[in-house]
């Protein structure tokens, strides 16, 4: 829940979902963000302690882009972090105000 109200809060590029959270789960908190329309195309990464298949699928299904199983390497993190923000569209840079 208090992930949901961040978002609404400012703009973000990506999430790092952890699947077992105590409250509300990352596969709910992840169908719930998909449900949001300006929310939709986030990309968002599953960290989870479980690599079965049916995990992987699991997340698919919950809506997240990708996962990642613990313990992850640092290179992994940042080499599955990198992918989804290169294919994201590029922010607009602040212009100049001339005067």
């Amino acid at each position: 829940a208090v992930a949901l109200q961040r978002l609404a809060e400012r703009p973000v590029d990506l999430v790092l979902m952890d699947c077992q959270m105590p409250v509300m789960d990352g596969y709910e908190a992840t169908r719930r963000i998909r449900n949001d329309p300006g929310l939709a195309s986030l990309p968002i990464i599953g960290l989870t302690a479980h690599a079965m298949a049916e995990d992987l699928q699991r997340c698919l299904d919950a809506g997240m882009n990708a996962y990642l199983t613990k313990p992850y390497t640092l290179t992994g993190l940042g080499g599955t972090i990198d992918r989804f923000l290169a294919a994201r569209e590029p922010r607009a840079e602040p212009q100049p105000v001339g005067g």
